[in-house]
């Protein structure tokens, strides 16, 4: 094979006495790799090969629309409805190149979902608001077409109230943590997942008051705590601290801090004044760190809690979880219309409760 030099085996040249090696001699194997027999090997002196360092793949683009909206601080939702519009376009279009697209392409999309798919004039917007951050924030497309679209008009709709009967009604059916759930809703005007991110310190008994961290825009605001519920949510909150003890001594008790507080407060997921009201059934083990973790309530169980209650009372109407929030000051409302019946109807007009 090789004339010019001996070529032999490790077992060849080991075996051999007296015979003179070649400065080059190689063993022969059966490929390559080296993985059957023995592998080419050289002796002597050899200059090492250089280091092939493989480039960084470039970020695919949902990875940037996701650091994006990161940066900007948007809900885990938005970016998940967001993420779901870019997709819905880029497989209208046949997967074809978003940049290479223009404003002919995003007019189709949203009359397709008018047209085919009969969407409301909301979704169309959330729609519309989707590609637009796509072409503005992470393609660097910024062109005078995408002012120019036209954004549908979202009339607007009565929401659903249920009167004092009806809201009594609904709360015999339920039991346990859901209906102390649903109170709140209701006395408090809490949207369904304020109500399930509350923490044990947002709640405050002595001035009957409680307060909504990061709520809807990711503002704060404070509401009020009724008296007629505060014997049964302090015995709630008794049950939740003994589970809490318990987990601590299990070698668990940790929850979610929001943003990067687990850093600066290494051991407050751990303490009681940053516990879920309403905690969950069971725990997790968070992968990164590996702490053994307890979630909130999932909103599904007050969900399905609620339709199954406004089953069984058989009041025909749509009435979810957000019926309650509207319920009570439409409930106000009346009650002042009724003592003052010489005020102006437009004293007592409000917009509806979103």
């Amino acid at each position: 094979m090789l004339s010019s030099e001996k070529v032999v085996t490790r077992s060849a040249a080991s075996s051999a006495r007296g015979g003179s090696r070649s400065d080059m001699a190689w063993a022969l194997s059966d490929s390559w790799g080296g993985l059957g027999a023995a592998s080419l090997v050289r002796e002597g002196p050899h200059e090492p090969l250089p280091t092939f360092v493989p480039p960084a793949p470039a970020p695919r683009l949902s990875e940037r629309v996701c650091d994006a909206m990161r940066l900007r601080h948007f809900s885990p939702r938005t970016e998940e409805a967001y993420l779901g519009w870019m997709r819905r376009y880029h497989e209208f279009h046949g997967r074809r190149d978003l940049a290479t697209l223009g404003p002919e392409h995003v007019t189709a999309f949203l009359s397709a979902l008018a047209t085919r798919r009969r969407v409301a004039a909301s979704t169309q917007n959330q729609a519309l608001a989707a590609l637009l951050f796509l072409y503005r924030h992470v393609l660097g497309v910024d062109l005078p077409w995408l002012d120019d679209l036209v954004r549908a008009k979202s009339p607007v709709r009565l929401p659903v109230v249920l009167t004092r009967a009806e809201v009594r009604a609904v709360l015999a059916r339920m039991h346990g943590e859901p209906r102390l759930m649903a109170t709140l809703l209701y006395g408090c005007g809490l949207r369904l997942l304020e109500c399930c991110r509350l923490r044990v310190k947002d709640v405050d008994f002595g001035r009957n008051q409680i307060t909504v961290r990061r709520g809807k825009g990711d503002k704060d605001r404070a509401t009020m705590l009724p008296v007629s519920l505060k014997a049964e949510f302090a015995a709630h909150l008794a049950r939740v601290r003994a589970q809490h003890e318990r987990d601590l001594t299990a070698g668990a008790g940790w929850v979610e801090l929001p943003g990067a507080l687990a850093k600066k407060l290494p051991n407050a997921a751990r303490e009681w004044p940053w516990q879920w009201v309403f905690p969950a059934t069971r725990t997790y083990v968070e992968r990164e760190s590996g702490q053994r973790r307890r979630h909130h309530l999932h909103e599904t169980v007050v969900q399905h809690a609620v339709r199954h209650a406004v089953l069984a009372s058989g009041i025909p109407k749509r009435a979810t979880c957000h019926t309650f929030r509207h319920s009570l000051p439409r409930t106000f409302l009346k009650t002042a219309a009724t003592s003052a019946p010489s005020r102006s109807c437009s004293a007592t007009r409000t917009s509806p409760r979103r």
